[in-house]
């Protein structure tokens, strides 16, 4: 059993600045990467940023120089330090894992339960 929890969403003011957290929990033996994930209403879920266990790196043209994901890979977590939002921003974020819970087994894709950002005055 393998859970993803997110946290740190909420309401902010444009130009502000947040701080999402994801824990991956249970069984798990290795992971491949982690990112965020986000879609707002009326749109494509999209990839915010990920990052490799090797801390390899992917951005949304959109968010490039305003975000920033790191990732602890002893706790299994992974962080996106989201600065300058805009409310373009606003949106359900995802937190997102591919591991494995066992050695030489399959990749499994994992979803948190999604946390709200909302960027407004």
């Amino acid at each position: 059993q393998v859970q993803l929890v997110e946290s740190g969403g909420g309401l902010v003011q444009p130009g502000g600045s947040l701080r999402l957290s994801c824990a991956a929990s249970g069984s798990i033996f290795s992971i491949t990467a982690m990112g965020w994930y986000r879609q707002a209403p009326g749109k494509q879920r999209e990839l915010v940023a990920a990052i490799t266990s090797g801390g390899r790196t992917n951005y949304a043209d959109s968010v490039k120089g305003r975000f920033t994901i790191s990732r602890d890979n002893a706790k299994n977590t992974v962080s996106l330090q989201m600065n300058i939002l805009k409310p373009e921003d606003t949106a359900v974020y995802y937190c997102n894992a591919v591991l494995t819970v066992s050695p030489g087994g399959y990749d499994y894709e994992y979803w948190g339960q999604g946390t709200q950002v909302t960027v407004s005055s």
